[in-house]
């Protein structure tokens, strides 16, 4: 299965349809978006042909965030764990570098997705993959805005360059 993963759009409209595009063109059957949409308008493009799941992230004040979300996908709140294809993948924005560093080296979860910092990422420690798709780009984050699709079959992630 390909899964999107997207974080930090932060009511970028543009930003969000190139994602939206993105993971269309890429087969994405599930998308997941780690946190900081920051309003509902940023939330309704992602309703499409495939699963959605979104957590909280710390700038996410709307609590309209949750119910627009839940109109068409899974909202889990602060964290929340997908069983995707025999993988258990752990969602968390990523507000606290403890808590993405202890969900990693638990070793409960095949991937822990996460976003916060802005800055893509893409490491292995142990048995566990922890992703970032990064964010807009805001200081000191120097990269564009990017987001990531994995192939759940090969473990493959690839990030896109959207701005």
């Amino acid at each position: 299965m390909q899964l999107g993963i997207v974080s930090d759009t932060h009511d970028n409209t543009s930003l969000v349809e190139a994602a939206v595009e993105t993971f269309a063109d890429a087969g994405c059957e599930a998308v997941v978006h780690c946190g900081d949409f920051v309003a509902p308008f940023s939330v309704t493009p992602f309703d499409g042909d495939w699963s959605f799941y979104a957590v909280r992230g710390n700038n996410d004040g709307e609590w309209a965030v949750q119910s627009t979300v839940e109109e068409f996908g899974t909202y889990f709140g602060e964290m929340g764990v997908l069983p995707v294809d025999g993988h258990t993948i752990a969602v968390y924005h990523g507000t606290s570098g403890e808590i993405v560093n202890a969900l990693v080296e638990c070793g409960t979860y095949d991937y822990v997705l996460h976003g916060h910092t802005h800055e893509r990422g893409h490491e292995a420690r142990g048995d566990t993959k922890r992703i970032n798709p990064g964010g807009i780009s805001i200081p000191p984050a120097p990269e564009p805005f990017s987001v990531a699709t994995l192939s759940t079959d090969t473990g493959e992630v690839e990030f896109h360059e959207l701005g």
